[in-house]
């Protein structure tokens, strides 16, 4: 990656300038201006018009042809694939990004702020889907635009697909690529979306944890009953709920559960990590040394290792407490699993435990939406270690690799359905507020992320650069 080092850095020091400028937050102030929630409503005119109105001129614009195609899943919202073909490429890199967000929860900002405008305090930048993933996918594609302005091509094939579901799982994602499998057919993906280890240190991602969510219940009796009366002599099911989840794990969230314990944490992912401190910027929460899984450091517990999670928990009226004993219970839960972890299987394992534990009484109901998979690409794969060494030149500072995220993302349509190696590159942080009010980004971060991904872009297109190999050769 030592040629025409000039006109690489002139890329790179381009790209940077777009958020000195001001010209990405235009850009990104419009996105963000689009209603697009998907849980309020998946298939809005408002999803339409980001892809056909938005997207679609500004796509174009670029060479690219845009096409916007019906989810296959009823109900959901669609999808846009563009494709840039250049007569003598032979690399082709496919990129992905969401339009949805989630609910804007208008009335949760602090004074001053609001979902559906774009703000900047200092070095904040506020506004839903500015962090996920409006603002990641915009960051990406304004740094491809840069290397296409300033080469004149990008010197490679560039597809594209922006799906409206991924805040309610991404619905129909999955039929659909394995629909246009021939059609999003490339040799390496790269996109963005997440958060990076910490706020000053540029990441690298090969996959993400996968997640189930399912409900645990009692159903004890109908209605409630005295307690006076009846204290002593019917069980309650929020006390056996409790004691049925102390079952799964412990005290202090160590899984008990022995097929729900990862085998994956292997020497090799164990060194990968060996570096990686977990910090959620000044804002985020503290590590907690005493939770988790004991005898594994804080990058090996979110990164490495599976975690269970009561995410709601009502037994009775919780705002309007009576002297009575409540008839039901339920928990809302979820397990975020590593590679290695059967999803198939974890329900019924589930069941089999909580009978054998004595807990026959407690329902583990089918979840409603199906498990996403977990995936993970080995930190030594040559792309990712293309990406590394391009990262570093652009930006003078190593990034931090995972093999994978600790959230959950639909990365298993393109690792397993369209087999490509998958490199992710976020340009948010764990304090970004994504799913909660007052969601931003960092403009420190947009500069680098611009920087990165246009030096990255960059390498891709140079026929000089050393790069693994594609499939289509």
């Amino acid at each position: 990656m030592k040629n025409s080092l000039n006109d690489r850095d002139q890329v790179v020091a381009k790209a940077r300038l777009l958020a000195q400028d001001g010209s990405f937050l235009t850009i990104l102030k419009r996105r963000v201006a689009y209603k697009t929630s998907s849980q309020d409503d998946p298939t809005s005119p408002a999803m339409d018009a980001y892809l056909r109105d938005e997207m679609w001129p500004y796509l174009q614009a670029m060479g690219f042809v845009c096409g916007i195609y019906p989810n296959p899943v009823n109900g959901a919202g669609p999808f846009l694939i563009a494709e840039r073909f250049e007569t003598d490429a032979r690399l082709t890199v496919l990129s992905y990004g969401h339009a949805d967000v989630i609910r804007g929860q208008d009335d949760r900002w602090h004074d001053g702020l609001s979902p559906w405008e774009l703000r900047q305090k200092a070095e904040r930048v506020y506004g839903r889907g500015t962090a996920d993933n409006k603002g990641q996918h915009s960051i990406n594609l304004e740094a491809l635009r840069s290397v296409l302005d300033s080469r004149g091509k990008l010197g490679f094939n560039v597809k594209l697909i922006l799906e409206t579901g991924e805040e309610t799982g991404s619905p129909g994602l999955a039929a659909f690529c394995e629909q246009h499998k021939d059609r999003l057919k490339a040799d390496l993906f790269i996109a963005s979306d997440g958060p990076r280890i910490r706020p000053e240190l540029p990441t690298i991602y090969g996959g993400s944890r996968g997640v189930i969510n399912f409900e645990l219940r009692i159903e004890a009796r109908k209605g409630a009953h005295h307690s006076g009366n009846w204290g002593g002599l019917i069980s309650n099911p929020g006390i056996r709920l409790a004691h049925a989840i102390a079952t799964i794990c412990d005290a202090r969230g160590s899984i008990k559960l022995s097929s729900w314990r990862p085998q994956s944490l292997s020497a090799a992912v164990r060194e990968s990590l060996c570096d990686i401190e977990v910090d959620g910027g000044e804002d985020g929460p503290k590590v907690e040394p005493e939770w988790g899984e004991p005898g594994l450091s804080p990058a090996e517990r979110v990164y490495g290792w599976n975690s269970f999670e009561v995410l709601a928990f009502q037994t009775g009226n919780p705002n309007a407490p009576v002297n009575a004993i409540p008839g039901f219970a339920n928990a809302h839960c979820q397990l975020r699993f590593v590679v290695g972890t059967k999803p198939g299987t974890i329900v019924e394992d589930l069941r089999r435990h909580l009978a054998d534990a004595g807990f026959a009484d407690v329902e583990v109901c089918d979840p409603v939406k199906p498990p996403m998979a977990a995936t993970r690409l080995d930190p030594q794969d040559p792309w990712c270690l293309f990406a590394v060494k391009s990262m570093t030149e652009s930006l003078g500072i190593k990034p931090g690799v995972l093999p994978n995220l600790g959230g959950s993302l639909p990365n298993d349509v393109f690792a397993e359905i369209l087999g490509l190696p998958t490199v992710w590159v976020p340009h948010s942080y764990a304090g970004c507020n994504q799913h909660a009010p007052n969601e931003h980004m960092l403009m420190p971060i947009i500069e680098e992320g611009l920087a990165a991904m246009a030096g990255l872009f960059w390498d891709l297109g140079d026929p000089a650069s050393e790069k693994p190999t594609p499939k289509s050769a």
